[in-house]
């Protein structure tokens, strides 16, 4: 007997949530694709994020991003990194649902800080002032759009491959990954 066919799994979270590097974990232990929208972006532009940002604005790049989200889900299920402002745009939780089963990384302002430090500098949406204050006001407008997600995933642990394998659980149980 068959179960139900799997879904995609997307990650969403704050910039420094771990929706990398967890995300590569779950598409090992599942045995599935990896995809992070940011290099698929960087990828189909033949330009960095920040080069995308200052050349066609934000409205450029959620566009593209949308377009690569599309591409993943037309392959076999995988497991997608999105970006940290993907579930915050609208339409494009509601355009996955029933396709993936989309999962909030839900992590503190001052931990996602740390973990997202070395790389701010290449997040145009993180320039600014004090990255923890910065990381507290995305989160204070992206929040209900996590939220929306189908699961949420406390990932402040400093240890991902705890976090990945209650992601793989949920993608088991939920997602139809046997």
């Amino acid at each position: 007997m068959t179960g139900p066919a799997r879904r995609h799994v997307v990650l969403v979270g704050l910039p420094g949530a771990g929706k990398t590097t967890i995300g590569k974990l779950v598409a090992a232990a599942l045995g599935a694709p990896f995809v992070d929208l940011d290099d698929a972006v960087e990828r189909r532009s033949g330009k960095a994020i920040s080069q995308v940002f200052a050349q066609d604005g934000e409205g450029g790049f959620r566009t593209l991003e949308r377009a690569e989200m599309e591409a993943a889900l037309l392959t076999p299920s995988c497991v997608i990194a999105a970006g940290g402002g993907w579930a915050a745009q609208p339409g494009n939780l509601e355009a996955v649902s029933g396709r993936a089963l989309t999962v909030y990384l839900s992590v503190a302002p001052e931990v996602a800080s740390r973990r997202a430090r070395p790389n701010a500098g290449s997040r145009p949406l993180l320039a600014g002032g004090d990255l923890a204050t910065r990381l507290g006001q995305l989160l204070w407008a992206r929040r209900s759009f996590y939220e929306r997600c189908d699961v949420t995933v406390a990932a402040d642990r400093d240890d991902p491959a705890a976090v990945a394998r209650e992601v793989c659980n949920l993608a088991r149980s939920l997602a139809g990954w046997y």
